[in-house]
């Protein structure tokens, strides 16, 4: 037993090695970095909070911060919405299940790049919808979010959901199909209305499974940036750019490494102070 474990530990070490040098190594310099004069190279002379102070001076960054809870709430109310509905509407064993579930998943194959340039030709004026409607006849049809300041930031909601909805729909799927179905026969003898069992018994069984979808339809808002660069490259002007596209631009375009810096510690602060009061709940749930 004791070589057991010898060798199991032997085996996972490169893995936590690498996890330590590669993810909380490049956290902590990042965060180190932050409170330096990093410029177009790294800088070790400390300056305290002088680039937090910069970079929430900073117009354009007020607007990405924003725009990252805008499009979070949005995307995923829409996507864990959207994917629960077509996993429930799958689970009712409709015909041709496995075609509706290959042309749901599908979009989950396509990067987001490729969604960006997609959506980006569908909602464009001259040659998407509008254009479309307004050739059946309804020559004052307007849709032109995705040039409009206080639109565009929307539009990537309509990708991100499209994109993502599959992945949610196969996870929330694959959980109801482990429900046991005594308990589908016990409320049909009771007469329970099939959308009530849904809301008041399957989903809070599903919960577990809800906030897994959740993480990660979280953790794609957070670092979206393929999908902005495609879509509508954070304009127009700045009005749909995000934290994510912020990062790299002050990072690689205008070579202030101590500005990206802190962009990023502070997406990592936000992401921590959401998961922290989820962590504390279940933590001390698991220990009653």
């Amino acid at each position: 037993m004791r070589i057991r474990n010898l060798v199991a530990k032997a085996v996972l070490s490169p893995t936590v090695l690498v996890m330590l040098v590669c993810f909380y190594g490049c956290a902590f310099w990042t965060a180190y970095l932050s409170v330096t004069r990093s410029a177009l190279l790294p800088n070790y002379q400390l300056a305290g909070v002088f680039q937090y102070v910069r970079l929430f001076a900073t117009p354009r960054w007020n607007v990405a911060w924003s725009n990252m809870f805008v499009f979070g709430v949005l995307d995923i109310l829409g996507t864990l919405s959207l994917g629960v509905l077509l996993a429930v509407l799958i689970d009712r064993q409709v015909r041709f299940e496995g075609a509706f579930r290959t042309i749901f998943l599908y979009p989950l194959s396509i990067s987001f790049i490729v969604t960006g340039l997609t959506w980006q030709w569908v909602l464009s004026p001259t040659i998407g919808v509008q254009n479309f409607v307004r050739g059946l006849g309804w020559s004052d049809f307007v849709f032109d979010w995705i040039t409009r300041p206080d639109r565009a930031i929307y539009t990537l909601v309509f990708a991100g959901v499209w994109h993502q909805s599959g992945l949610i729909m196969a996870i929330m799927l694959a959980g109801l199909r482990g429900i046991d179905r005594e308990i589908w026969r016990a409320t049909r003898i009771e007469a329970i209305p099939t959308w009530r069992v849904y809301l008041s018994i399957v989903l809070p069984m599903l919960r577990p499974l809800l906030v897994t979808c959740v993480v990660l339809i979280a953790i794609a808002v957070v670092k979206s940036y393929d999908l902005v660069v495609a879509m509508t490259g954070g304009g127009p002007g700045y009005a749909s750019d995000l934290p994510g596209k912020f990062v790299v631009d002050f990072a690689f375009e205008r070579a202030n490494i101590g500005q990206a810096s802190a962009a990023a510690a502070v997406m990592l602060g936000s992401v921590l102070t959401v998961l922290a009061p989820y962590l504390y709940v279940e933590l001390s749930r698991r220990e009653r």
